[in-house]
C-alpha cells in the first residue's frame, strides 16, 4: 500500500528503511522521499516506524 503518494512511497519501503536503521519521519525521508512533499503521511510514517521497532524488539 502506498503511504506517500507524493513520492510514491509504499509501507514496506517505510518498513524496510526502519529495519535499516532510520527511527525518524526525516530519516525515512532522507532514505526513500517520503514525506518530504505535503507532509500529510508524516502520521502513517511514524506509526510504521514505531510498528517496525516493537517487531524487532520482540524478535531479539
Amino acid at each position: 500500500m502506498y503511504v506517500c503518494l507524493c513520492a510514491g512511497v509504499t509501507s514496506q519501503q517505510v518498513i524496510d528503511a526502519a529495519r535499516a536503521g532510520a527511527t525518524t519521519t526525516k530519516q525515512v525521508g532522507e532514505c526513500t522521499g517520503a514525506g518530504t512533499v505535503c507532509g500529510r503521511c508524516r502520521n502513517n510514517i511514524r506509526a510504521l516506524i514505531s510498528t517496525t521497532l516493537q517487531e524487532s524488539k520482540t524478535l531479539t
